[in-house]
């Protein structure tokens, strides 16, 4: 003879509680956001010369553009030629001595990139170099 066993109640209900998960997931999203090193653009989309002796240079950097038209932008805004010193001062002061890196189109005035250079220089960037593609 069988016999057959039925329960009419419900004696466990098992449960899955996630919020240790969420707690490692927001850790996580904390740590990347933190150590990420977010890099300031220009502004202006520029056309840079090729070099074959072309290095990387370090992430943090004063980032300088100067157009085919020999204006001069930074960090998404048009700073023209007289306030490259200005700017380049104010930001090495917030960030220390950081490279001045400049992005000067290909057919830009050899005469305006010369100027950005001098100013960057007499601002108080010990380094100022030219962004070129290999």
């Amino acid at each position: 003879m069988r016999r057959f066993r039925h329960s009419t109640t419900s004696d466990t209900v098992s449960t899955v509680d996630i919020s240790p998960l969420i707690d490692v997931v927001f850790l996580l999203l904390i740590f990347f956001i933190v150590t990420t090193v977010f890099v300031k653009e220009t502004g202006v989309e520029v056309s840079k010369p090729r070099a074959a002796s072309s290095q990387d240079l370090e992430k943090q950097a004063i980032l300088i553009a100067v157009t085919s038209e020999g204006r001069v932008w930074q960090g998404g805004r048009e700073i023209g030629m007289d306030g490259v010193r200005a700017v380049v001062s104010t930001l090495l002061e917030e960030d220390g001595q950081v490279p001045v890196i400049i992005r000067a189109d290909a057919a830009a005035p050899t005469e305006s990139t010369v100027k950005v250079i001098d100013a960057s220089k007499l601002a108080g960037a010990e380094s100022v170099s030219l962004a070129t593609e290999k």
